[in-house]
């Protein structure tokens, strides 16, 4: 395996990471900023008030966009193992 075969093993990685994760960590987030602009505005102070909405966001990511990932992980996957097929003797 060169260098290059490695820093791109790494990149691909890493972007996939990045695609996988992304959608729930900015759903989270904006979700996230609402409430707490809410909590601002009416001095509401409750911790449950933040933490349940982004569960379930999360959730609805993880569901309406489940099968994308999957694929996406199993794209990344087959590459894998395809290039270990030629890497190894």
């Amino acid at each position: 395996m060169s260098l290059s075969e490695a820093v791109t093993f790494i990149k691909n990685s890493l972007i996939t990471v990045i695609l996988i994760s992304g959608p729930a960590l900015i759903a989270s987030l904006v979700i996230g900023i609402i409430i707490s602009l809410f909590q601002a505005l009416t001095q509401i102070h409750e911790a449950t008030l933040a933490f349940v909405p982004k569960i379930l966001v999360v959730f609805l990511v993880l569901i309406l966009l489940g099968g994308w990932m999957l694929n996406t992980l199993l794209d990344f996957s087959r590459d894998i193992f395809i290039r270990m097929g030629n890497i190894l003797p």
